[in-house]
């Protein structure tokens, strides 16, 4: 009976815990894992019961964007329209372009744009403006023909061929040239290079638009007052068509024309633009901007895309150029008796590079 008292007592007396209540292994568990701390505060448990809503509604947004990011990207295939392979702008019947670009004592920039453009599967042929006293070494003649060849994608090979001038003129960019077998002219500085996707992409737009110009350098005119009873223009750079927002004019650093614009420029534009330009020294860009707008009252096609100036600091930084622009913009117009140029704030953008439409 004792033994038997002593036994109760120590068994009571293990299942008390130190606070005198019953102990359990599953109490010490649930204590170990925080079951039987202190609640949180009313406060937070709401706080708690309205986010979860919140984080469904969250996460079945962003996997109703990526539907839409996806079914967007795959449209065209759904509605029956692929666009155009790159391969397929450099069929015989399509016609590709010329790339005509314009040098001047930079041969390790020419050598870079030759080789570049080559790559590009539209381009047709490739002819060089050679402006400079003495003609083309027979050395580079060779070098540029073979580096054509190696970097060229397509089984036609591009024709390559310099266009040596006398005289160094800024006019003889815009020189007729014989035996072309494209519509479109890409003219473009030596020192510019158009990645070959981007260039594709734009001579599509100048292939829906053919007598516009079609280029990446947007410039801008706008009315500043009038002198003498007569308008004044002034010429804006490329920080005056982000503020406003429109542009009238594309360069021809790089643009696409059609080749009938280079007899326009030659042979029917007024032989006093010429003498200008030649002076000068400016603004033949300026000249062959207004000469088109003229023949189409239209207004060119800025294509957005990112291209690369791979020369020095060009005369547009040289003081006193805005100015000179100013008045050549001036003085062209007198002779036009009108202003040709026309404004707009279209621009083109290939959709399948952007995020939204």
């Amino acid at each position: 009976m004792n033994i038997d008292t002593n036994m109760s007592t120590i068994i009571t007396a293990s299942a008390l815990d130190g606070n005198g209540a019953l102990y359990s292994r599953a109490k010490e568990r649930a204590i170990t894992r925080g079951a039987y701390t202190s609640r949180a505060p009313l406060l937070l448990r709401r706080l708690r019961l309205l986010l979860a809503p919140a984080k469904l509604r969250l996460l079945l947004g962003f996997c109703v964007f990526c539907v839409v990011v996806f079914v967007t990207s795959r449209l065209r295939y759904l509605m029956g329209w692929i666009p155009h392979d790159p391969s397929s702008v450099s069929s015989s019947s399509r016609g590709g372009y010329t790339v005509l670009i314009n040098t001047w004592k930079r041969n390790s920039l020419l050598k870079q744009a030759v080789a570049h453009y080559a790559s590009c599967s539209g381009t047709d042929a490739i002819h060089v403006v050679w402006s400079e006293n003495d003609p083309p070494s027979d050395s580079l003649k060779i070098f540029l023909k073979k580096m054509v060849l190696s970097y060229s994608q397509t089984i036609h090979k591009p024709n390559f061929k310099f266009d040596i001038n006398e005289e160094d003129n800024l006019n003889n960019r815009f020189k007729p040239i014989k035996d072309l077998s494209t519509d479109a002219i890409f003219s473009v500085d030596d020192d510019v290079i158009v990645p070959c996707s981007t260039l594709d992409f734009a001579f599509t737009v100048w292939q829906s638009a053919p007598f516009t110009m079609v280029g990446f350098v947007p410039r801008m005119h706008w009315l500043d007052k009038e002198r003498n009873g007569l308008a004044y223009y002034k010429y804006g750079g490329w920080w005056s068509v982000w503020w406003m927002g429109t542009y009238s004019m594309v360069l021809s650093k790089a643009a696409f024309f059609h080749r009938k614009y280079l007899d326009f420029y030659t042979y029917e534009m007024s032989p006093t633009i010429h003498d200008y330009v030649t002076s000068e020294r400016n603004c033949e860009d300026i000249a062959m901007s207004l000469l088109i707008a003229n023949s189409t009252g239209a207004p060119p096609i800025w294509v957005k895309g990112k291209i690369y100036e791979t020369g020095s600091t060009g005369i547009s930084s040289m003081k006193g150029h805005s100015n000179r622009r100013n008045k050549c913009l001036n003085d062209f117009i007198s002779l036009y008796g009108k202003m040709p140029l026309v404004s707009t704030n279209v621009k083109a953008v290939d959709a399948r590079q952007e995020w939204f439409w």
